[in-house]
């Protein structure tokens, strides 16, 4: 691999010093790849208006194509951080008003291109803001195709577009994790539903590897219901995560604190099956034989308390 800096006359965004990232990548091929540190795009969803494209300016690579506004990764960025931060600085798009769904990861070995797919949560109106886009237009899905594509994302979209209609949601069995960790909480069940919560709530923000959930591409951010049963149920929800920057993935409401009235098992089945009838793809938390065999009846699949502890880091 070898990392070339772009030619003086290169055209680039003119503000501000140039990033460590803003460089090329000569593949042992002599591919070219832009991006020192990987390059990352959004796709952003709205489900009146289509997706958000970007109709790339003649000078830049693969000029005249449609994409996904994206760029370089800066050093020590995450791709969802430069997703969000780039399509900010080419069109105006606000971090708070979408929330990801999924990451997409293309690894060529010398050089990656991550793919954050992100709803529309806040309407908003994209603006041109450098000189990178010639235009930017909502397009409906059956219009994408239509478009002279960026190779890259012409390869992406059928599989992207396959899993539009898959919405995530994780019913989490509170009493059943919470019992896997030793952290006093038979002593003060509702403060250790208070840590689970907070714990889930950082999960949902920088999102759960995909073979955790049996689910292709790399990461997904879905939906959680946590259900708390007897003492628990006192716990205080954390606050959502709101954003400092626009660097900053936010997931809206995407928490959920349920507390059971009467048992916990029967309260997590009901959320599963009520769930699956409308179509979400149901995983519960729980390494609760019987509960699981219930909730496999109800739609659900399942994995275990310690699965999910491992990616909670707490």
């Amino acid at each position: 691999m070898i990392i070339e800096q772009p030619a003086p006359n290169e055209p680039r965004r003119p503000q501000g010093p140039r990033n460590p990232g803003d460089a090329w990548v000569i593949a042992p091929d002599g591919q070219r790849y832009w991006g020192r540190f990987g390059a990352a795009g959004l796709l952003v969803v709205d489900p009146h208006r289509g997706f958000l494209l970007q109709h790339r300016a003649s000078w830049s690579h693969h000029g005249d194509t449609w994409g996904l506004p994206g760029g370089a990764l800066h050093e020590n960025e995450t791709a969802a951080a430069a997703a969000l931060r780039e399509a900010a600085e080419e069109a105006g798009v606000p971090a708070a008003s979408v929330r990801p769904r999924l990451m997409s990861v293309l690894d060529l070995g010398v050089w990656s291109y991550s793919t954050l797919t992100a709803d529309v949560t806040v309407p908003f109106e994209p603006v041109i803001s450098d000189q990178e886009s010639r235009e930017l237009a909502w397009v409906p899905v059956e219009g994408v195709e239509s478009l002279p594509l960026h190779p890259a994302f012409a390869t992406s979209w059928p599989r992207l577009r396959a899993l539009l209609p898959v919405r995530p949601v994780v019913v989490v069995d509170a009493a059943n994790v919470m019992g896997s960790v030793p952290d006093g909480w038979w002593k003060d069940r509702a403060g250790a539903a208070g840590r689970l919560l907070e714990a889930v709530s950082a999960l949902a923000v920088r999102g759960i590897p995909a073979g955790v959930l049996g689910l292709p591409e790399d990461a997904w951010f879905p939906d959680y219901v946590v259900v708390v049963e007897g003492s628990a149920r006192g716990v205080v929800a954390p606050d959502v995560p709101t954003p400092t920057d626009v660097q900053t993935p936010t997931v809206p409401a995407s928490v959920k604190l349920v507390r059971a009235e009467g048992a916990g098992d029967d309260t997590i089945v009901a959320c599963a099956r009520r769930l699956a009838d409308e179509g979400r793809r149901v995983t519960v938390a729980t390494s609760d034989r019987g509960l699981a065999d219930r909730c496999g009846s109800a739609g659900a699949g399942i994995i275990g308390a310690g699965q999910l502890r491992n990616v909670l880091a707490y």
